[in-house]
């Protein structure tokens, strides 16, 4: 909720790849903090922006897929070892609260708005805004997260690497080893195609993605993506399954 920090992406990032991250950012309403240096010089700190704003675009600028890509990052996080953690704003699609950053004279303001609940409810009642298609599918994805023991946070994690450069994968197993889960994420506006072979669907139970409700038929199939798309593939569904635990939202 303070900001993006910058200081990981030291030596991470070539110069002109930092440059771009920051005009980009800067392009989608963001501001940038500077610390002082030991010299006395001054470099970029963190990026204050909205999560959701500063995904509005790339860096060849602003498109319409802000919403899938958001979701896209959001489903990365939740399945990723560890526990995830959800801010408000980011539940709640908030765009970059400007005038408040006017108003207060502080960069981190603009990641903190204050809704008006009656105005919240409005917009979350409206199934086309940005906020309520947001909510919906995040609330949607931890009902399902929460049923699957290879989302456990200390289930077994290993990177994946297809042959597609333009999907991020990985494979979750449960403690039990009796769930598999491969997460792979579309990280291009463009559709792809995720080559089934790729990941190796060894298992003699069948295979099944969490997110789109649908079945694996077969595991050497092609299977396409569309631009920020996620699965959850899996050979066992519900395997956590406690109806006696309220929702999360």
């Amino acid at each position: 909720h303070d900001g993006i920090g910058l200081r990981p992406a030291e030596g991470l990032l070539d110069e002109a790849e930092y440059a771009t991250l920051l005009a980009t950012m800067k392009r989608h309403g963001g501001r940038i903090s500077m610390r002082t240096r030991p010299d006395g010089s001054e470099s970029p700190y963190e990026i204050n922006i909205s999560l959701f704003d500063a995904l509005k675009g790339t860096v060849n600028g602003e498109d319409p897929w802000q919403v899938e890509r958001f979701i896209c990052s959001q489903t990365i996080m939740m399945s990723l070892e560890g526990i995830p953690a959800f801010y408000i704003h980011s539940l709640l699609a908030t765009h970059n609260y400007s005038e408040g950053v006017n108003l207060t004279g502080h960069n981190r303001t603009i990641n903190r708005y204050r809704w008006d609940y009656g105005q919240l409810q409005q917009v979350l009642a409206d199934p086309d805004s940005p906020h309520g298609r947001v909510l919906k599918e995040l609330s949607r994805l931890i009902k399902i997260r929460r049923r699957q023991t290879a989302f456990h946070p200390n289930a077994t994690q290993y990177t994946l690497h297809p042959l597609n450069k333009s999907l991020f994968a990985f494979w979750r197993q449960s403690l039990a080893r009796d769930q598999s889960i491969f997460s792979v994420h579309n990280l291009s506006d463009q559709g792809q195609e995720l080559h089934l072979s790729d990941l190796n669907l060894v298992s003699p139970d069948a295979w099944y993605d969490l997110i789109s409700d649908r079945g694996v038929e077969d595991p050497e199939a092609v299977l396409p993506l569309q631009p920020y798309q996620s699965v959850w593939i899996t050979n066992k569904v519900d395997s956590a399954y406690d109806d006696t635990v309220p929702p999360l939202l």
